[in-house]
C-alpha cells in the first residue's frame, strides 16, 4: 500500500523557517522523482520544488528559489522541503508527490498545513 505522509506544518511568524518531511512506504522511493506543490483555497495547486530520484537534479519555482531548499534521504524513504525566509503569501497547504513520469504513475499525500503571519 502506498502512501506519503507529510508533516512539520504550522504557524509560523513571517521570515521564520520550517522543515517539511514526507515519509515513503510501498513503492521503490529511490525509483521516484519527488515534488512538493502548495495550494490556497480557490487556487490550482503550484508546483514549488522537484528532486530527481537519486537527489542529483533539483528545480524551484520563481517565487521560492534561494528560500526553500528539497532533498531527499533515499536510505529512509523521506523527502524534505527546508523553507527559509517565510512570507505571509507562502501560507498554503503543502502536498509532496511522487512520480514516474515513464509509467504516468503518481502519487499524493494528504498535505500539511503552512501559515505564515504575525
Amino acid at each position: 500500500q502506498v502512501q506519503l505522509v507529510e508533516s512539520g506544518g504550522g504557524l509560523v511568524q513571517p521570515g521564520g523557517s520550517l522543515r517539511l518531511s514526507c515519509a515513503a512506504s510501498g513503492f521503490l522511493f529511490s525509483t521516484y522523482a519527488m515534488d512538493w506543490y502548495r495550494q490556497t483555497p480557490g487556487k490550482e495547486r503550484e508546483l514549488v520544488a522537484t528532486i530527481s530520484g537519486l537527489g542529483g537534479r533539483t528545480n524551484y519555482a520563481e517565487s521560492v528559489k534561494g528560500r526553500f531548499t528539497i532533498s531527499r534521504d533515499n536510505a529512509k524513504n523521506t523527502v524534505f522541503l527546508q523553507m527559509n525566509s517565510l512570507k505571509p503569501e507562502d501560507t498554503a497547504v503543502y502536498f509532496c508527490s511522487a512520480r514516474r513520469d515513464e509509467f504516468h504513475i503518481r502519487y499524493w499525500g494528504q498535505g500539511t498545513q503552512v501559515t505564515v503571519s504575525s
